[in-house]
């Protein structure tokens, strides 16, 4: 799917607010489509290939390519269904539409497919590799009803809900900072959707936020406002997590993966996509952005309590938890750094009985959207670990890498994905790297 203009460049003026019917062709990174009008690309939100829409440009300023937001569907596709979201649906006005569902409009096993051309053309665009992978559906908890594996509802564990003016709480509009007032919320585990205080008013609030931990009740976590207006710390708050039969201790407003299952699908994928032929359990291995320890737990757990691995993370109190969650392996330890100075200090530092310790490593790595970036490819190429488990919550960030990767010597062996945000375009992906 390149989005690069065909033929002439265009010559028609527009203005932000015009409308145009325009035909929509296929999907682009974001949640978006494209559409072309007089050889420019246009990004369109809220459709899907196949359809007619009269859309209503928000952006036509630029020399290559606008944006717009339908308005209309003129000739729908068979795979549009009513929004799962009525708060995002097309029927609103699209500055009073919900953000954070921005493919409830179309129909489940098709938003897969949408995902996987994402994933699959941003790999044969950036990095050279043609995909035949799938987006695998996730199965949902079992505290969902049967019918929320069917249309992708009820598996957010955490909501975050902004405060209007007024006090109303919502989520913003999409791609804007306007509150939108809403009486549900159909993406929500339904314990945590009867406990959300849609219609509380929370005067010199910034924000709330909702946990629903797999152990325990469901937190309701109010962050209000200083004397300035800014944002206080909700105070801290112990809560628990089970996977696998294994318990892992955070603070309530600390990270863990937003899908009731996707911390058990991530911790089962990064187990059985690491190649046991060529894993060392007395290396140095490495557990990447690791957060509370969550996937070091994985690869303990997988090959033994003898495995050695770090956990590296930036948040010292998730390096707390981390250590705590890690105890019972003796060659488990956590780091509090930045990844790329730890990096660095290792090709500063370690010795050569170390250096052949991080080569015969396997890495596991699970970076923020942007991905892990230039410099943490290269400083993980100059150690050579012998494979690389790459976590990835952005298909284009991970091409990126995977390219950065493939340009030294590592090659894209296996690849998986996952369906861990339906109705959202967003998509998980595990990739293993070797030499």
């Amino acid at each position: 799917m390149s989005h690069q203009a065909q033929g002439p460049a265009p010559t028609t003026a527009a203005t932000v607010g015009d409308e145009l019917e325009l035909d929509i062709t296929n999907v682009a990174h974001g949640g978006i489509f494209v559409a072309r009008h007089e050889g420019r690309v246009i990004f369109v939100s809220d459709t899907l290939p196949g359809e007619r829409v009269r859309a209503r440009l928000t952006e036509a300023n630029h020399k290559s390519f606008w944006r717009a937001e339908t308005v209309a569907v003129i000739n729908a596709a068979p795979k549009r269904q009513p929004h799962i979201w009525g708060a995002a649906s097309v029927d609103r006005a699209p500055e009073d539409r919900a953000g954070g569902a921005e493919f409830g409009h179309i129909e489940l096993g098709f938003q897969r497919e949408l995902k996987r051309q994402v994933l699959a053309d941003a790999l044969q665009r950036m990095a050279g590799i043609a995909t035949d992978v799938v987006v695998e559906p996730v199965a949902v908890s079992a505290k969902a009803s049967p019918g929320d594996a069917m249309d992708g509802t009820g598996w957010r564990t955490r909501v975050s809900l902004h405060v209007a003016a007024d006090g109303t709480i919502g989520p913003y509009a999409a791609r804007s900072h306007r509150v939108i007032p809403i009486d549900d919320l159909p993406l929500a585990e339904h314990e945590l959707e009867l406990r959300a205080p849609l219609d509380t008013l929370f005067h010199n609030a910034a924000s709330v936020d909702l946990v629903a931990p797999s152990k325990g009740d469901v937190q309701v976590l109010v962050s209000a406002r200083d004397g300035n207006g800014k944002p206080k710390r909700v105070p801290h708050g112990l809560i628990h997590e089970i996977v696998a039969d294994r318990e892992f201790e955070l603070d309530r407003s600390g990270f863990w993966q937003v899908h009731s299952m996707a911390a058990d699908t991530l911790y089962h994928a990064v187990q059985n996509i690491i190649d046991p032929t060529t894993f060392d359990p007395r290396a140095s291995n490495l557990d990447l952005y690791g957060g509370v320890g969550l996937l070091a737990a994985a690869v303990g757990d997988k090959f033994g309590p003898t495995t050695r691995i770090t956990s590296v993370e930036s948040d010292p109190e998730a390096v707390a938890f981390a250590a705590r969650n890690l105890k019972e392996w003796a060659g488990a330890t956590a780091e509090a750094d930045r990844v790329d100075r730890f990096l660095q200090r290792l090709l500063r530092e370690a010795d050569a009985a170390e250096r052949a310790r991080l080569a015969a490593a396997t890495v596991v790595l699970d970076p923020p959207r942007s991905g892990a970036g230039k410099a943490v490819v290269d400083q993980l190429v100059a150690l050579a670990p012998q494979q690389i488990v790459y976590v990835a919550c952005d298909p284009v960030a991970l091409a990126r890498d995977v390219s950065l990767f493939r340009k030294q010597g590592y090659e894209l062996k296996t690849l998986r994905a996952f369906d861990l945000f339906p109705n959202t375009h967003h998509v998980e992906a595990v990739a293993l790297l070797c030499k």
